[in-house]
Formats: C-alpha cells, sequence, structure tokens
C-alpha cells in the first residue's frame, strides 16, 4: 500500500514532457514543486514512484536496480504516449537512473541533480559490510525536516536496507561505463555544500558524459536535497532555461 502522499503525479501540459525521477528511499513528492513549476511553462510532467518506495522499508530490501530502472523505463514509455519529445530529469540515485535511460532511450535531454558518483565519506560508505552479510539489515537514516515542502516529503524512511544500498552501488557503475556514450545535451546540478553525494561526483559526469553539450551549475548553500533545498529556485529556473534551449533548437538525440 502507497503511504498517502508518495503517489507519483501527472500535471499535463504541452507536447514536450519531462520525467522527472527521485532518489533514494525518496517519494515522487521531492520533485512535486520542480514539477509545478515546469508545468507551469508549459510542459507536461510526469513524476514516478520508484519500486518500494513510498511504502514500506522492507518492501524497499526486496527490490533491486533493476526493478528501480524499469520503474524509471515506465514513466518513460506513459509520458512517451502523450509527448512529442521527452526530457529525462533525477535526483541523487535518479539521477544516476536518468543516465541510465538516456543512454538507452530516445531524448531531447538529460538533468543530473545531485547524482553520486562518489558517495561522501561521513555517510560511513567505507563501513558497509560485505554484500553477503547485508540480507535484511537496515541502518538509520537522519535527515532534517524542511520548511515549506509537500508533507510526503517529511515522511521518507527512516532507515534503509543495506542491500539497496549495494544496489544504488551497482547502477552508479553500469552509469559510469555508459557515460561516454551519452550524446544527448546535458545539465548537471549540484552543490558544493553536498554531504550524501560527494561534490566530485558532478566533475567525474560532466567530464566522462559523451555530449557536446553539456554544462554544471553549482550551488553553494543548498545540501543534498536540491530540489527542495534553499536554492530550489536556481535548480527550477536553470532546469527550465535548459529545457527550452534544446526544445527550441528542434535538435532532437537519439541516445
Amino acid at each position: 500500500m502507497i503511504t498517502e502522499g508518495a503517489e507519483p503525479f501527472f500535471l499535463p501540459g504541452g507536447r514536450t514532457g519531462v520525467l522527472l525521477i527521485h532518489g533514494f528511499t525518496g517519494v515522487p513528492a521531492e520533485l512535486l514543486l520542480m514539477g509545478r513549476y515546469l508545468q507551469a511553462k508549459g510542459f507536461s510532467v510526469l513524476g514516478v514512484r520508484l519500486a518500494g518506495h513510498g511504502t514500506t522499508v522492507k518492501d524497499m530490501s526486496h527490490m533491486t536496480g533493476e526493478d528501480w530502472l524499469d520503474s524509471a523505463r515506465d514513466g518513460y514509455a506513459l509520458l512517451r504516449g502523450c509527448c512529442d519529445r521527452i526530457i529525462i530529469a533525477g535526483h541523487s540515485m535518479g539521477g544516476i537512473l536518468a543516465l541510465l535511460l538516456a543512454a538507452e532511450k530516445e531524448t531531447a535531454g538529460v538533468i543530473s541533480m545531485s547524482a553520486p558518483i562518489y558517495i561522501a565519506e561521513e555517510r560511513g560508505i567505507s563501513m558497509l559490510p560485505p554484500r553477503e552479510a547485508c540480507l535484511n539489515r537496515f541502518v538509520p537514516k537522519a535527515r532534517r525536516r524542511l520548511r515549506d515542502v509537500p508533507p510526503a516529503v517529511n515522511q521518507t524512511y527512516r532507515c534503509m536496507p543495506l542491500m539497496g544500498v549495494y544496489e544504488m552501488l551497482d547502477l552508479i557503475e553500469r552509469a559510469k561505463k555508459l557515460l561516454p556514450s551519452i550524446k544527448v545535451p546535458a545539465l548537471i546540478l549540484h552543490s558544493l555544500n553536498d554531504r550524501t553525494a560527494d561534490a566530485e561526483s558532478a566533475l567525474y559526469i560532466r567530464e566522462n558524459l559523451g555530449s557536446s553539450e553539456k554544462s554544471l551549475v553549482w550551488l553553494k548553500i543548498s545540501g543534498h536535497l536540491i530540489p527542495v533545498g534553499e536554492e530550489r529556485d536556481i535548480v527550477f529556473r536553470e532546469s527550465a532555461g535548459f529545457i527550452e534551449r534544446v526544445t527550441a533548437s528542434g535538435n532532437f538525440h537519439q541516445r
């Protein structure tokens, strides 16, 4: 059963569609404010719910990286049915999924927000037990309460499955291998103050993407959750401007 407020959302607009993909242990509501902003700019927006998210953490513990990628693929297919062109955008692990999807689907561009190529050391990633010791193990997940956000944003999982961490790390490795094959225009947004996805992640993505059209926008005071953070207006404005530019050019790319 899906937690109230954790449902996927669809905001109808024009023939350009934006697929929004949330992050690890998150919910679609984390991207709802961004979705409403983009809808007001004339775009159709679909915020997907990744498998095992917005239900129970035990449910999530049974999911794989392929399950999460399939959720993103399903969202892409739904949006493709009503739009002429698609922009794929994701936050955190959703940014990794957005890059993976951009490597296999026809898209006009990709937006990566706080995507973690490198996990910040303070997250204790170096202390992660061996994979075989992680089955049915969960660890607390600290997170501060945010103001002026949809209620579901402050009701996400307060612990995370260690097997899920390994699944996420596997997705990151897949994305690293596929970055050179991604040729579509790309926008990378990352905070210098990110204590979850090390800021070096953004530099790695920029340097290894195969696209000739790629830009990196640094935020300075936000934490990891930039779509609901203090500089969300910058995230929204830069994303809308990027979408307008790549769609106005009419030069759409496939993979």
